[in-house]
């Protein structure tokens, strides 16, 4: 494993080299550029264009700006936007990142969730009622055009209903005379969601150890509960709970519309690999056995037919970081999505690249986890 490791690094290495070259000079080739709005002025003198040139680098030839690049590459600096002069690309990274990773990360753990438990119950009752209706609620969302889908909830939940915000990250009117900025109120909502993630996962290696399927329900409920109450008052007690609510509310329907949109397609995968496990040999003797449903389902048959799934989840956690250019823009989040559109249609360049390098090490660190992630869940696989 530390073998295959080693090689696969290496190749990351190489590919994230290959992957930057590729993307700097593909924005390079787009035509115009960010100062070209300036220096089409006719009221400006030579010497004036000619600073505007130097002020943004563009007085160098392409490959003197690209090696350049590279050199910064190396040292992580990823330049100065031009639109958010004289901001960091890598600032206005880490101020997006996490709402990006906050909306896409709960969408997806809930829609692959909801997809695995779903998916498995269809496929044990194949041709049931429960097959037949999630099939069919699946392939709606599955071919469900995203635009829609967002605009629906807006009018059900928004406008009709009145129950959740139209859209936007927080309500301006509220945070006014707030104590704290909203990127801080947001950092603590997300360490408070990793801090019951942890607790979650330490609940459920004590869960696997225990004999019974009550005393293991009992434990995760009992941790998940208490963890959700304990965080709760903490919240009230410190006084900003109303604007953690307010950042929660403006959450709800996107998460909402990226979890309808994305289960269905876990839902469908998890269903068809079922299919398949549950004709091997094995799942017949553990029947024969005596062994109840519920445990030759869950213990024998969806636990094989997970790696699929899990595979799937890893690589799409990778892409997350990218957002979502379509739903950040429909509900006014501003998270990785808008900014790779400000970037573009503003023909940022230093942060349209930066943002495209950034999503692409993600990516390429989530297939390094999805390759370990195969050997954890499979014995049978070996490098």
């Amino acid at each position: 494993m530390l073998k295959f490791l080693g090689k696969r690094v290496l190749q990351i290495v190489i590919l994230l080299f290959i992957y930057v070259t590729v993307v700097y000079w593909l924005i390079e080739a787009m035509p115009g550029s960010f100062v070209d709005q300036y220096l089409l002025n006719p009221k400006l003198t030579p010497e004036i264009r000619e600073n505007l040139k130097r002020q943004f680098g563009f007085d160098k030839p392409a490959h003197i700006r690209y090696l350049v690049y590279m050199k910064n590459f190396l040292t992580l600096d990823l330049g100065i936007s031009f639109s958010y002069f004289p901001t960091k690309v890598t600032t206005i990274i880490a101020e997006r990142l996490p709402r990006t990773v906050f909306l896409f990360v709960t969408s997806t753990l809930v829609s692959y969730v909801l997809g695995y438990s779903l998916g498995k119950r269809a496929a044990w009752k194949r041709s049931g009622i429960l097959d037949k209706t999630t099939t069919f609620v699946g392939i709606v969302f599955w071919t469900i055009f995203l635009p829609l889908l967002a605009i629906f909830n807006i009018w059900l939940f928004g406008v009709i209903l009145k129950i959740l915000p139209l859209n936007q990250f927080i309500d301006p009117n509220l945070w006014k005379t707030a104590p704290l900025s909203a990127q801080t109120i947001f950092i603590r909502l997300l360490s408070t969601a990793l801090v019951f993630l942890i607790v979650f996962l330490i609940a459920l290696l004590i869960s696997n150890r225990l004999k019974t399927i009550p005393a293991k329900k009992t434990m995760l409920y009992t941790s998940s509960i208490t963890t959700i109450v304990v965080s709760i008052v903490i919240w009230i007690l410190s006084g900003y709970s109303i604007y953690a609510w307010d950042i929660i509310k403006h959450m709800v329907l996107p998460v909402l519309t990226l979890t309808l949109y994305s289960f269905a397609g876990s839902m469908l995968v998890m269903r068809d690999t079922m299919l398949d496990v549950i004709r091997e040999d094995y799942i017949t003797t553990a029947k024969a056995k005596g062994l109840p449903d519920n445990v030759v389902r869950d213990k024998h048959a969806a636990r094989n037919a997970l790696l699929p799934l899990v595979t799937n989840f890893v690589i799409s956690l990778g892409f997350t970081v990218g957002g979502g250019i379509i739903t950040e823009t429909m509900f006014s989040w501003p998270g990785i999505g808008r900014a790779y559109l400000e970037a573009l249609n503003t023909q940022d360049t230093p942060l349209l690249i930066g943002l495209l390098v950034f999503t692409g090490i993600f990516v390429l660190i989530a297939h390094l986890v999805a390759d370990v992630l195969y050997a954890v869940l499979d014995p049978r696989i070996r490098y």
